[in-house]
């Protein structure tokens, strides 16, 4: 091999070194963010069992037996 043709070959090499480590810094991102939008979907996902709980007790509180409360106090 040439001098050239070793100039050319480390040249692609750096090349694709650059190539692969801006890919990976890439995917080290998306990894990130993918696990952020898991955990806010895990917390929006609580907040909504948790609002669907107080809403079915409300629910409950309005539309309650009124034999199963006690009678009024000028009784």
């Amino acid at each position: 091999m040439t001098a050239m043709d070793l100039a050319a070959l480390e040249h692609r090499l750096t090349e694709l070194e650059t190539r692969l480590a801006f890919q990976e810094h890439t995917l080290a991102e998306m990894s990130d963010a993918l696990a952020a939008s898991r955990a806010e979907t895990a917390r929006n996902g609580e907040l909504l069992r948790r609002a669907l709980d107080d809403l079915k007790q409300s629910r409950g509180d309005f539309f309650a037996d009124p034999s199963s409360e006690p009678p009024p106090p000028h009784y």
